[in-house]
């Protein structure tokens, strides 16, 4: 059989997007199975019927991936860690790295007092633990560098890491996390005035205007994993904001990965204007282009429900038009893309987004 790949990003259909992404490929006659993150609990049920149903049978998966701890990303992931013998479960607990964190915890002295505190704090991860350790499934560190089947981790370092945990505004305790702390609250109370506040204006071919806020020390914890299947470049984003996004970027020249240019790019944190911006998308997609392509260079995946009407936002669709890109929303319907991939009865395919003429205000 030649090598084929198939991805699949589920709807994840409530007042709130979130994400649920497969990938199954065969390489020389192996095939393998990759999930990454899984959605609310009702995701993850829909997750593990979509697997057994579509990716041939198999009882096990390869690799499953929580890309960070937000529970639109996590919670239904438990589900597939009961369903399968899983080979490999990645993800990041801030409480597997005590010893280098309690330094920036004054008020702690106790090892294991901080580990049952940041435990709490990050009860999805916790949960994921807690099954793994039942079912004996092994976990492993996807920092920077690592290498999970096909894939290769481009964000986040150890050490950016540990500072999103002590710049959380989940962890007010930490030496660092009094400042940072003030600093989000003010954030998030700036972005709650601004999205009651945000207005359309109509906007000429190639203006953008991303929002300057911050997104949280959680989203920037995220995953971001660079992948090459039958010829096509995947790059996966997760909730990444700009820093995580840079990081990637930064590190890319190193593993002898060349930015700009991706076949199958899914937009972070379903289409927010505070993870991207012009300068970052010139760099994963490529310049602007002078006018609209007849052939689209790539294509953008958005995990947005139809009920969220906070995402996704139209600038960043614009973006993506602006660099040759064809947008493709879940808002729905679940979405499959590859090549060579098995045909499915009753799906069909989507019809890219249009050209919004308008944006949000900056």
């Amino acid at each position: 059989m030649a090598d084929f790949y198939e991805l699949d990003f589920l709807a994840v259909e409530t007042q709130k997007s979130g994400d649920a992404i497969s990938v199954r490929y065969s390489l020389n006659g192996e095939e393998y199975i990759h999930v990454i993150d899984g959605g609310f609990a009702e995701t993850g049920e829909r997750l593990v019927a979509h697997l057994q149903s579509h990716y041939g049978g198999r009882d096990y998966i390869d690799h499953v991936v929580a890309t960070h701890p937000d529970g639109d990303h996590t919670v239904g992931l438990r589900a597939v860690l009961e369903a399968f013998d899983v080979r490999a479960l990645w993800m990041l607990r801030p409480w597997h790295y005590v010893d280098l964190l309690l330094p920036g915890f004054p008020t702690y002295t106790s090892r294991s007092a901080l580990v049952s505190k940041l435990r709490e704090l990050y009860p999805n991860l916790a949960a994921l633990e807690d099954i793994a350790t039942d079912r004996g499934i092994p976990i492993y560190e996807p920092l920077q560098g690592a290498t999970i089947g096909v894939f290769t981790v481009l964000a986040p370092s150890l050490e950016r890491f540990l500072s999103c945990v002590w710049e959380s505004d989940r962890t007010p305790e930490t030496s660092v996390g009094e400042k940072a702390s003030a600093f989000t609250g003010l954030a998030s109370l700036f972005v709650e005035v601004a999205k009651k506040a945000i207005n359309y204006t109509l906007a000429s071919w190639g203006l953008e205007a991303f929002s300057p806020e911050p997104i949280s020390r959680e989203n920037e914890m995220s995953v971001v994993q660079y992948g090459v299947l039958c010829g096509q470049r995947i790059f996966l984003t997760a909730d990444a904001g700009r820093d995580g996004l840079t990081e990637a970027l930064d590190y890319a020249p190193y593993v002898g990965i060349s930015f700009p240019g991706v076949d199958k790019f899914q937009v972070p944190h379903h289409g927010s204007r505070r993870n991207l911006s012009s300068e970052i998308c010139d760099r994963i997609l490529g310049p602007k282009l002078p006018a609209k392509t007849e052939a689209s260079l790539f294509h953008a995946y958005i995990s947005s429900a139809k009920a969220d009407l906070d995402h996704p936002r139209k600038v960043v669709i614009r973006a993506c038009i602006h660099r040759g890109g064809d947008v493709y929303m879940t808002e729905g319907q679940s979405i499959v893309t590859g090549v060579n991939r098995p045909s499915r009865s009753g799906w069909t395919n989507l019809v890219a987004a249009n050209y919004p003429h308008e944006q949000e205000d900056a």
